[in-house]
Parts: C-alpha cells; sequence; structure tokens
C-alpha cells in the first residue's frame, strides 16, 4: 500500500475518500491488513504529509482509527477526545486538516458502550469532566423526550444522536468546513464503531 503523496491526495474525491475508509474497515474485521512497510512511510512522511481523511473519535482505548480503518502513516489525521464532542480546537484542528493538509472526508466517529456518553447519561459530575459532558447533554435531552429511563439501548441511541450533533456543530460553527462541504470540496459524515464486532457503521453514505 502507497504512501499518500501530494499527488493522490489531490486526485481523490471524498466519495474516494470514503470508499478507502470503508474498504479498510472490511480488511480489518476480516482480520487482513494491507501489505506497508511503516519503516518507509516513515521516512517517506519525514518530507511531508497528505493525509486524505480527518477522523474525530473518542479516546477509548478500544477505537485507534488508524487500526480500525486499516491505515499508515500519513494517511489519516486522528482527532481524539472523549465523548467525541466539538469545541473551538476541535474545529481548528479539523480547519486544519482540511483547508491547509488537504483532506477531503470528514468523520465524526461515535462508539458503542461509550463511558463519556454513559456518565453523561448518568449525570456524572467530577472536576473537568463536568464541562465535557456538559456537551453531550443535548443528545441525551434528545433521546429522552421518547426514553424516560436511560437503559442501555437508549444509551446507545445517545450516542448515535451526540454524532450527529457534533457534525451539526461542525456546519454551524465552521463557516469554513461548512463552506468547503457545500462546494462539494469535502465531505461530512459520521459513524459508530461497534467494539464488539470491530465494524464501522456509516450513519449516510458519501453521495459527493
Amino acid at each position: 500500500m502507497r504512501t499518500q503523496t501530494k499527488i493522490t491526495q489531490e486526485n481523490l474525491t471524498s466519495k474516494d475518500a470514503y470508499h478507502i475508509l470503508v474498504e479498510g474497515n472490511k480488511r480489518f474485521t476480516q482480520n487482513l491488513k494491507a501489505e506497508r512497510n511503516l519503516k518507509d512511510q516513515v521516512l517517506e512522511t519525514s518530507k511531508g504529509q497528505y493525509p486524505f481523511a480527518v477522523i474525530l473519535s473518542c479516546i477509548d482505548s478500544r477505537v485507534p482509527a488508524e487500526l480500525v480503518f486499516d491505515q499508515g502513516i500519513g494517511d489519516i489525521f486522528s482527532v481524539r477526545v472523549a465523548g467525541n464532542i466539538v469545541n473551538e480546537d476541535i474545529l481548528g484542528s479539523i480547519e486544519y486538516a482540511c483547508k491547509v493538509a488537504g483532506s477531503k472526508i470528514v468523520v465524526v466517529m461515535g462508539h458503542t458502550k461509550c463511558g463519556a456518553v454513559t456518565a453523561a447519561c448518568q449525570n456524572v459530575a467530577l472536576g473537568n469532566i463536568t464541562s465535557l459532558l456538559s456537551k453531550i447533554k443535548p443528545a441525551v435531552e434528545f433521546i429522552k423526550k421518547d426514553d424516560k429511563e436511560m437503559i442501555s439501548d437508549s444509551i446507545e441511541r445517545v450516542a448515535v444522536q451526540n454524532v450527529r450533533l457534533s457534525i451539526e456543530r461542525i456546519r454551524n460553527e465552521s463557516p469554513i468546513l461548512f463552506e468547503m462541504e457545500k462546494k462539494g470540496e469535502i465531505e461530512i459524515v459520521g459513524a459508530i464503531y461497534d467494539v464488539t464486532k470491530g465494524q464501522v457503521e456509516f450513519l449516510e453514505a458519501c453521495e459527493v
């Protein structure tokens, strides 16, 4: 598998990037790996990086983006924060990945059995965690309109809604990314990773 170069990155569409991720996860679930020489990739990327995707995901140790999408060094920007929430620094990181470095797709990826989502559902309050969980609370309140008790299925629905709301915040709070998506330069999509199956389910297909 070749390392991304400026030429290969420029020639990719958002749809191409989406399919690379889909195929990579398929290999992962089948316990297969693309052939890569990581030492060579270290050398090649020392001259510059041209990632085709940026993945906003949770810090959960079971969800390493490069592995679950079977990607190598220099292929993706990995932005990680508990609960895959959005704030000013996260937005700046994604803007850099797309506008400056040329990434073609933004994936906001939540996951099943998420500790941060569960904590938000259980109204945990502890130090700086309280402020972080407040960004997940809108998803909790949305699901609570139908599910009065936060049982396991309800918590999983909150995780999905949290992804959707994070995408909404990206579009609403970043004029740069909103405009890039409007012009078809990037696509912003949501996904949920199943920690029991290793499978990524995209919430919508990339139509670009």
